[in-house]
Formats: C-alpha cells, structure tokens, sequence
C-alpha cells in the first residue's frame, strides 16, 4: 500500500520541480538599450538595441510603460544589419563658464580638437571651429560703496549752518550733510574800513553709490568632424513605441485594468494548475485505493 501512495506522490512532487523550470523556460534574458530617443512632442520613443549572435532578441520589452505624461505603446520592431565598421559626420556643441571675455583668455579654454564619444557608442576626434565660438553674459551681480565729497564755501560772515545746503547733487546722487570744518579768514576791509572777520566752511557730504558688474560668461562652441565603429557581428533592433496622452485618473486605472488583463499570460497560471490537478488527481485516486483495501480487511475479519 505505501509503494501504491508513493508512486501517486510522484505527479505532485514532479509539479513542484517543474513548474519553477517551466516557467523559467519561457522567460529569455532580457535585453538593454543602446541608446534611446525621445521626439519633441512626446508621441514617439525609439529603443536601439544592438545584439550580438548570442543574444535573443526574444528579451526586447514589448510591453506598455508610462513616462511624462504619456502612455507607450510598441507599433513596430524593424531589425537592421549593421555594416563591419559604422561611419558619420558629427557635430558637438560645448559650453563652459569663462571669468573673461577676452578673446584670447576664451580660446585657452577651448581646445583644437577634443575626443567625443555619441549617445550610440560612435567615437572620434573633432576639430573646433571657430567661428562657432560665442561669449554671453551668465549673470551680473551689484554692489555698494560709501561716497565722500567735500565742498567749500567761503566769505561768511558767520560760522551759521543756515548758509550751508544741507543736500547736494554729485553726479546724480544725492549726498547729504555729514561734518562742517569752520576756517577764519583775514579781516576783509573796503575802502579803508575794517569789515570783521570772514569764515570760510568745510563742508563734507556723503552717500551711497550701488554699481552693477559682471560676474561671469558663458562660452558655447561647436567641434565638428568623423565619428566612427567596429561592429563586431552586431545586428540592431529598433523598438518603436507610439505614445499617448494619458487619461483622467479614473480613466487610467480602468486603461491600466484592462491592459494588465490583456498583457497577462495565462499560460503561468493554467500550466501550474494543471499539473496540481493532476497531482491532485493521483492523490485522490490512492486515498480511494486505501479506503477500499480497508474495507476489504474489515470484511475478512468479520468472516
């Protein structure tokens, strides 16, 4: 009776081995982008993957996914043989903060020519040019400073501040009174009469002058030249996904409900509980198996 048990046993533990293998099986490696493109408007991305003869193109993700806004959807796969040794003409721009804008002091900054490496794993050397080089103002910045202006005014007849303006203007601001130095001067006398001692007043004035200045510039250049590869065997996929903009969320869940039904593969789920139904199965079968040889027993007992 426990061999009849065991062998009914097996179908369940063969379900356990087999289902993690079974679906492993059916899940490739998954592949990595190149590199990936995003239009303008959003409605399109492009996934460059670029394989090897060993690599399943299988593992590409055809999947819906979301991003800024948008929902993406794959509409095609195109597959395209790479030549041996990939070639273009390329353009790069640079830009970089400079304390000068002075020529000279700019192109020590810049290189003649300057190793570059593009988005999609191109290499090569390119040469600046020149009359691509452009110097903008990054930003200014202000400051203030203390100003002291001092005037005189001579021939008083006494040391009165009421013949001493209390503001002036100096080249369009307005200083105020701050100190007065009093001098005597030489009795003035006319026509042989004495007229009494003058005062002549030192007077200081001050202010404030804020000034704008520049605090840095922004230099931009282009290098221009061939950039180039070696394509060892590759063969390039592009996925392209069409894009959508996304619903209301109310909307979007029912969209997401929908799609995530549809992207289901049942065949996880139905391939797993077959092989627990028929283990099941076998199970069911030995108890009535054991059921019966008892009642078997009991009844040659009771003869």
């Amino acid at each position: 009776m426990k061999r009849i048990l065991s062998l009914l046993m097996l179908p369940l533990i063969l379900a356990a081995v087999m289902i993690p293998s079974a679906l492993a099986a059916e899940l490739p490696e998954a592949c990595y982008p190149t590199s990936v493109t995003r239009s303008e408007d959003g409605a399109e991305v492009r996934k460059i993957y670029d394989l090897s003869p060993e690599d399943d193109p299988a593992g590409i993700p055809r999947s819906d996914f979301q991003q800024d806004g948008f929902r993406y959807t794959l509409v095609d796969l195109l597959k395209q043989e790479l030549p041996e040794h990939e070639s273009r003409q390329h353009t790069e721009t640079v830009t970089l903060e400079s304390k000068s804008k002075d020529m000279a002091s700019v192109l020590a900054l810049l290189p003649q020519e300057r190793e570059f490496i593009t988005e999609d794993g191109l290499m090569g050397t390119l040469t600046l040019r020149l009359d691509t080089v452009q110097v903008e103002v990054s930003g200014y910045g202000s400051s203030t400073k203390e100003v002291s202006v001092t005037r005189s005014y001579p021939n008083l007849a006494g040391q009165d501040t009421q013949y001493i303006p209390k503001t002036i203007q100096d080249s369009g601001r307005t200083l105020t009174l701050q100190d007065i130095q009093w001098q005597t001067d030489n009795t003035a006398s006319v026509d042989g009469y004495a007229m009494g001692d003058r005062y002549t007043a030192a007077a200081t004035y001050t202010g404030s002058a804020s000034s704008s200045y520049v605090k840095g510039y922004t230099v931009s250049a282009e290098y221009t030249g061939t950039v180039s590869r070696i394509n060892l065997n590759k063969t390039r996929y592009v996925a392209i996904f069409e894009g959508t903009p996304l619903q209301p969320v109310t909307e979007v869940s029912d969209i997401a409900g929908e799609s995530s039904v549809s992207a289901f593969r049942w065949g996880y789920v139905l391939v797993p509980l077959g092989l627990i139904a028929a283990a099941g199965g076998g199970i069911g079968a030995a108890l009535f198996l054991k059921r019966r040889n008892e009642l078997a027993d009991s009844g040659d007992s009771a003869e």
